[in-house]
C-alpha cells in the first residue's frame, strides 16, 4: 500500500480529477483519495513509475507529496534573549543527523522540531541544545499551550478592566445619581451649588473607565468603516456617543449654561463598560469550563516514564519515549503509552477512556492503552505508538477538532450575526430621528439611540452554537463516546433507523461452548476431557472455543487428522476419538438428529463427537450475545427508532440471532462489498440512518451512512470511516450518543430561542415604542446590563448538558 498527501483539493471534483489522473500511471491498482485526509491511497502491481504518477497528478492541477513518516515536538527553550541566541539553538540543532526541519519563536521561547525517530531521539537534541548554552525544558503541546495561555489571559484582561471600570464606575454613579435618592453631594461638587465641579468630577472619573474599554474604539468603530461591525461597534458609538454629549455638556456648563448640569451621560458610559467588562468577564470564565474535558484528557498520561536502559530502568520525560522501548509500569502508576505486555499481570482501570468502571484483567501479550491506570501488579510493556499515536492523543486531537468544527444549525444563527449589527445601527439611527422629530429634544433622543446600541447582543447568538457543542463534546468524551465533527452530533439527533453488524457488534464476535450434551452413557467429565485434548491440537475457530472453555488436565493425544470441511480425529486413551460435523461422523440417530436441529434452529453451530465410532456428545457452539444487545435495541425500539441487523451468516441463523435481542428487521447473507447498497436503499425509504459495526468489511456501510457508529474495540479502518466511535463495547452507548445529540441540539434551540427572543422584545422597548403608549423606555445603564449578562445566560446554559440525565 503506498500513500501520498495531495495538495490543491477544495471539493469532491477534485477527487475525482486526482484518481482519474493516478489511475493512468503504471503500477498503480485502485487509487482512492480521501478530501478529509487529503491523501492517496493505492495498492502496487507491477511496475510503479513515481514520477509519472508524479507528472499525471500535477498536469491534472494538483500536488503530490509523500508522507511524512518523521516526529514533529516542540520544546521550551530557556536562556534565549536575542536572534544570535536563536540562530545558535537553530545551528545546534539542524546539525544533527536526521533533522529535517527547525522552527524556533523568540517570543514564545519554543522550537519546533521536525526529526525521524529512527534515526534520533529528543534527548539528544535536548544535549546539543544544552552544550550551546541554553536549556530545553519540559515538551508541550504548543496548540493546546497557546490556546490555555490565551483563554487564560483573556479571563484576566477582563478582570483587570471590570476592577478598574468599577472602581471608577461606583463612586461616578454616587455622583450623577446620588443626589436623585436622597445622597447629600459636598458642596464643591454640588450640581446646584458648584455644577462645573459636578461635571469635571464625573469626566475625570470617566476617563479611566474609557481607557479600560478602549477595545470598543479602537477595534469596534474602525469595523464600522471597513464594512464588518460587530459588537464591539454598538458598545463604542452608544458608550462613546454618551461621552461625548458629556464633554459637550461640561463645555456648555463652563461657558454658563448650567441647564446641562441635569443630563451629563457619563454614568451611563462608565457603568455600561463596566456591566460589559463584568458580563465578559463570566462569560470567558464560563467558556473555559467547556475544555474540561480535554483538559483531562491530556492529564491522564504522565509526565514522565521508568524505560528500559542497559538492564535497568530509568526515568525519562514521557516525550523522549520511543516506539520499540520497554518500560516498567508500577502499581499505582498511569500507563505512559500504547503497547503490548511482554512480562507480568495486574488489572487496568480503563474508566477515563471508557467510562467503564470494571478493571480489566491483563496478563502476558495483552495490549494496553496510554492514560489508563495500572491497578495492582507491576508490567513490563513494549511501547508500540508514542506521541501523538497513541490512543489518547487521537481522542484529544478528535474531541478537539469535534469542538472547533462548525455544525450546520450553526449556519442559521451565523447568517443572521452577519445582518444583526447593520440592523441595529438602522434601528438605532431610525429612532433618534423619530424622537428628534417627534420634538422630544436632543438629550432624549440621544438616550433612545445609545440604549439601542448598547443592548443589541449578537454576542449571545455567535455563542449558542458552539458553545453547546464543545460542552457536548466534552461529555460524550467522559461517557466514552466520541463525535468527530459538529455535523456528526447535530445528525444524530435525527436518527430513525439504526442498522447493527452481527459479528463483534450485536454479538462478542467469539465462538463460545454453550451446549454440551452427553449421550450413550458417556461420563459429561471423562467426555468433555477427550474432546478438549483432541481439540487443543487444532487451530480451528470451533476447535479453540472447546479448549478455551475447559481448564482441566489434558490428555496424550496420537495420530491426529484434521479433514477439510470436515472435522478432525485422533487416538486418545487407546481410542479413536472424532469431532466435527455430523455427516464426518457418519454415525446418528433419532436423539442426536433431533438436538443437531434444535441447536441450529438457535443460530449455533452444532458439533458431534464420536469415540470409538460411537457418539459421545453434541456440542453447541455460538458467537455469544453481549449483555448489552437486547437493552440497546429494547431501549432503541421504545425512543421510536426502527433496529435492522445486517450480516452474511444465512437466513435461519440470523433469525434465529435477531430474535434473541429482540431486533425487528434482518437483513442476510448480505456479501461485505453489498453492506452499504443495503444502507442507500434504507435511505432512499427516507430513513436518516445509522450504521453500526467494528470490521473492516464494515467500513464501506459506515461511510455511506448518515451516521457511521464504530465499536472503539473495532479495526482501525473501521473507527477511520465512522463519524462517531464508541470506546466502549456496550451498545447502550449507541442510545447514549442519539440521546447526547437530541439534548444538545435541544439546547442549542433553547439558546437560540432566547437570544431571538431578548433581542425582538429588547431592541423595541430600548427604541420606544411603547413609550407614547405606557411610558415605558430603557434606561441606558439598565440596557448595558442586560446585554452583558445574556451571553452569559446562553454560555450558562450550554454547561447544563455537563450534567443533564443521558
Amino acid at each position: 500500500m503506498k500513500e501520498y498527501v495531495v495538495k490543491g483539493m477544495t471539493c469532491a471534483a477534485c477527487v475525482r480529477a486526482v484518481e482519474k489522473a493516478a489511475s493512468k500511471a503504471e503500477g498503480v491498482s485502485g487509487p482512492v483519495v480521501s478530501l478529509a485526509t487529503e491523501k492517496l491511497t493505492f495498492e502496487l502491481s507491477g511496475g510503479f513509475d513515481e514520477e509519472k504518477l508524479f507528472n499525471l497528478v500535477k498536469k491534472a492541477g494538483y500536488e503530490l507529496e509523500e508522507v511524512r513518516k518523521e516526529r514533529i515536538v516542540t520544546l521550551e527553550i530557556d536562556g534565549m534573549t536575542c536572534a544570535a541566541c536563536v540562530s545558535a539553538v537553530e545551528k545546534a540543532i539542524a546539525k544533527l543527523d536526521g533533522v529535517s526541519e527547525v522552527s524556533l519563536k523568540l517570543a514564545a521561547e519554543m522550537a519546533t522540531v521536525g526529526y525521524d525517530p529512527d534515526r534520533l531521539r529528543i534527548s539528544s537534541i535536548k544535549e546539543a541544545i544544552e552544550k550551546a548554552g541554553y536549556r530545553a525544558s519540559a515538551f508541550t503541546n504548543a496548540d493546546s499551550e497557546q490556546s490555555r495561555l490565551k483563554k487564560e489571559a483573556a479571563i484576566r484582561s477582563y478582570k483587570q478592566k471590570f476592577l478598574v471600570s468599577i472602581v471608577f464606575a461606583l463612586p461616578l454613579l454616587i455622583i450623577a445619581m446620588g443626589h436623585m435618592i436622597g445622597l447629600k453631594l459636598p458642596s464643591f461638587i454640588d450640581p446646584h451649588m458648584n455644577p462645573l465641579n459636578f461635571a469635571l468630577a464625573q469626566l475625570f472619573l470617566t476617563i479611566p473607565i474609557i481607557i479600560a474599554g478602549k477595545d470598543f474604539y479602537l477595534k469596534g468603530i474602525p469595523n464600522l468603516f471597513r464594512g464588518h461591525p460587530n459588537m464591539d461597534t454598538l458598545v463604542g458609538l452608544g458608550t462613546g456617543a454618551a461621552f461625548i454629549y458629556g464633554v459637550f455638556a461640561t463645555v456648555q456648563i463652563a461657558s454658563g449654561n448650567h441647564n446641562y448640569a441635569g443630563d451629563l451621560y457619563f454614568e451611563s458610559a462608565g457603568v455600561i463598560i463596566a456591566l460589559i467588562s463584568l458580563g465578559k468577564y463570566f462569560e470567558n470564565l464560563s467558556k473555559g469550563k467547556t475544555s474540561e474535558a480535554i483538559r483531562k484528557l491530556m492529564n491522564l498520561a504522565p509526565k514522565k516514564a521508568l524505560v528500559k536502559r542497559e538492564e535497568r530502568f530509568v526515568e525519562i520525560p514521557l516525550e523522549e519515549v520511543e516506539a520499540g522501548d520497554v518500560l516498567l509500569v508500577k502499581a499505582g502508576m498511569s500507563i505512559p503509552v500504547d503497547g503490548i505486555v511482554i512480562d507480568g499481570t495486574t488489572s487496568v482501570d480503563q474508566s477515563m477512556l471508557t467510562g467503564e468502571s470494571i478493571p480489566v484483567d491483563i496478563t502476558e501479550g495483552s495490549k494496553v492503552t496510554g492514560g489508563t491506570m495500572n491497578i495492582n501488579g507491576a508490567i513490563e510493556i513494549k511501547a508500540s505508538r508514542v506521541g501523538s499515536d497513541t490512543v489518547l492523543s487521537k481522542i484529544i486531537k478528535m474531541v478537539e477538532e469535534a469542538q472547533a468544527s462548525k455544525a450546520p444549525i450553526a449556519r442559521l444563527a451565523d447568517t443572521v450575526s452577519g445582518y444583526f449589527v447593520p440592523f441595529v445601527l438602522v434601528v438605532a439611527l431610525v429612532a433618534f430621528v423619530t424622537w428628534i422629530a417627534l420634538g422630544y429634544g436632543f438629550v432624549f433622543s440621544m438616550s433612545m439611540t445609545i440604549a439601542v446600541l448598547v443592548i443589541a447582543c449578537p454576542c449571545a447568538l455567535g455563542l449558542a452554537t458552539p458553545t453547546a457543542i464543545m460542552v457536548a463534546t466534552g461529555r460524550g468524551a467522559g461517557m466514552g463516546i466520541l463525535f468527530k465533527n459538529g455535523e456528526a452530533l447535530e445528525t444524530t439527533h435525527k436518527v430513525d433507523a439504526v442498522i447493527f453488524d452481527k459479528t463483534g457488534t450485536i454479538t462478542r464476535g467469539k465462538p463460545e461452548l454453550v451446549d454440551f450434551k452427553v449421550l450413550n452413557g458417556f461420563a459429561e467429565e471423562e467426555s468433555i476431557r477427550l474432546v478438549a485434548s483432541i481439540a487443543s491440537r487444532s487451530s480451528h475457530p470451533l476447535d479453540r472455543a472447546i479448549l478455551d472453555s475447559y481448564d482441566g488436565d489434558l490428555l496424550q493425544v496420537s495420530d491426529f487428522q484434521a479433514v477439510a470441511g470436515g472435522g478432525i480425529s485422533a487416538t486418545v486413551n487407546g481410542g479413536k476419538v472424532k469431532l466435527g460435523n455430523p455427516g464426518f461422523i457418519g454415525t446418528t440417530g433419532s436423539e442426536v438428529d433431533e438436538f443437531v436441529r434444535s441447536l441450529s434452529e438457535l443460530g449455533k453451530t452444532p458439533v458431534v463427537a464420536s469415540y470409538d465410532g460411537k457418539v459421545m456428545a453434541v456440542l453447541g457452539i455460538a458467537d455469544v450475545i453481549k449483555d448489552s444487545s437486547a437493552r440497546a435495541i429494547e431501549r432503541l425500539k421504545r425512543s421510536g427508532v426502527e433496529t435492522y441487523m445486517m450480516t452474511g451468516d444465512n437466513e435461519r441463523t440470523a433469525r434465529a440471532i435477531a430474535a434473541q435481542v429482540g431486533v425487528d428487521n434482518v437483513i442476510a447473507e448480505v456479501m461485505p462489498q453489498h453492506k452499504a447498497g443495503k444502507v442507500g436503499q434504507l435511505k432512499e425509504r427516507g430513513f436518516t440512518v445509522a450504521m453500526v459495526g467494528d470490521g473492516i468489511n464494515d467500513s464501506p456501510a459506515l461511510a455511506a451512512a448518515d451516521v457511521g457508529i464504530a465499536i472503539g474495540s473495532g479495526t482501525d479502518i473501521a473507527i477511520e470511516a465512522a463519524d462517531v466511535v464508541l470506546m466502549k463495547d456496550d451498545l447502550n452507548d449507541v442510545v447514549n450518543s442519539i440521546n447526547l445529540s437530541k439534548a444538545t441540539i435541544r439546547n442549542i434551540k433553547q439558546n437560540l430561542f432566547w437570544a431571538f427572543f431578548y433581542n425582538t422584545i429588547g431592541i423595541p422597548v430600548a427604541a420606544g415604542l411603547f413609550y407614547v403608549a405606557f411610558g415605558l423606555r430603557l434606561n441606558p445603564m439598565i440596557a448595558g446590563a442586560a446585554m452583558a449578562f445574556s451571553s452569559v445566560s446562553v454560555v450558562t446554559n450550554a454547561l447544563r448538558l455537563k450534567k443533564i440525565k443521558i
